[in-house]
């Protein structure tokens, strides 16, 4: 799983506002769990006083929101070695209030750690702000030098260990979080597995193995996502290897997911889709409408793969409609439907061990007995 020593400190996650918001993924990802990172808080001027957890999905976490920086450190006497940006803002841009927020949490003595686009190293403001202080500036969505990209070599088909992706009907639907989730079932159930993780919020969470798939020139995307397997399969012995999944085949923003399967060799998908989200994240002013599940479900298989199951975001629904969903949909696809935040992913374990076992001499995907 994740690498043990990669913890960098305490820190606090700023969502200023948006914590029960898509947009602060990011936030909810480390409230969830990290290895990097020990959360001794969040700072969100609306939901202070509250538990991150129990803003975020009901489960008490003993992750105290705050109204401010001071708030926090008044509150608890302790002062965090950084304080990280943890929204993933459609464009990328910091407004007049984030970027106060991020200078009052400097002067407090925080190094900051931003996975925006706008890079906080390259703005000459804050460059002072850091020297001033005596804190770092970590721009983790930083393309890489182009000296240290590489062309995809086809190095992909020496890997043994089969490989799942979490791919999505859309973006900011929890494909990482249930990969987190399938991870750590594997690992209870003996089964040695590691997810490679695509997004800011992977590498925050302390995995080893990946790249920031929207930070990399798109020439490299496919090399990047070799390298990322080969490494982790030559590095770790694994028995699987999982794949977080970025956007969706058909997201106009930002269609993704082709490099993963077809230049990751992956014969195996879990796909994640929210039957009440009517359009595209953030592009409902357009009109820009979701695909139907089962066209989506035709469209990966077209990339020589196969859906293993489909797990359900039941944002915009009661429980009892995605229940009644899911038992419809399975009868109609024959396709698994699993509900991760409502009832676990233990009904993956069974679905995961067949296609490892045919995995070996699985020459057509569609041979797999659903």
């Amino acid at each position: 799983m994740n690498d043990q020593n990669c913890m960098m400190g305490t820190a606090c996650v700023f969502t200023n506002g948006k914590l029960d918001r898509p947009d602060a993924k990011t936030a909810h990802g480390l409230i969830r769990g990290t290895e990097r990172f020990d959360i001794i808080g969040v700072v969100d001027h609306c939901h202070a006083g509250k538990d991150a957890g129990e803003c975020l999905d009901g489960r008490h976490r003993e992750i105290p929101v705050h109204n401010s920086v001071s708030d926090l450190i008044n509150k608890t006497g302790k002062k965090p070695d950084f304080g990280i940006i943890g929204v993933a803002i459609s464009g990328g841009r910091l407004d007049a209030a984030w970027q106060e927020l991020i200078l009052d949490a400097m002067a407090h003595g925080l190094s900051i750690i931003n996975g925006m686009h706008m890079l906080l190293t390259e703005i000459p403001r804050f460059q002072r702000a850091a020297a001033t202080n005596g804190v770092e500036l970590i721009d983790i969505r930083k393309p890489k030098p182009f000296d240290q990209l590489k062309a995809w070599t086809g190095e992909i088909y020496s890997v043994a260990a089969p490989r799942i992706a979490f791919l999505g009907s859309d973006c900011a639907l929890g494909k990482r979080t249930t990969a987190r989730m399938v991870e750590k079932l594997c690992l209870r159930a003996g089964i040695k597995a590691e997810m490679i993780y695509t997004g800011q919020t992977g590498w925050l969470q302390g995995y080893t193995y990946g790249f920031i798939f929207d930070a990399t020139l798109n020439d490299f995307v496919s090399a990047e996502v070799e390298n990322a397997i080969v490494q982790c399969s030559r590095n770790r012995a694994l028995d699987l290897i999982l794949i977080e999944g970025q956007s969706a085949l058909r997201n106009p923003l930002g269609p993704c997911g082709a490099e993963i399967v077809v230049s990751g060799n992956v014969k195996g998908v879990i796909l994640q889709h929210a039957p009440f989200r009517k359009y595209f994240d953030d592009l409902d002013h357009v009109g820009c409408l979701l695909p139907d599940l089962e066209s989506e479900i035709r469209l990966v298989e077209m990339y020589g793969t196969s859906v293993l199951a489909v797990t359900l975001n039941g944002e915009g629904g009661s429980s009892e409609q995605l229940t009644d969903y899911a038992v419809q949909t399975q009868e109609q696809t024959g396709i698994p439907m699993i509900r991760p935040i409502e009832e676990g992913v233990d009904r993956l374990l069974p679905i995961v061990e067949k296609f490892m076992a045919a995995h070996d001499d699985l020459s057509d995907v569609t041979r797999i007995d659903r």
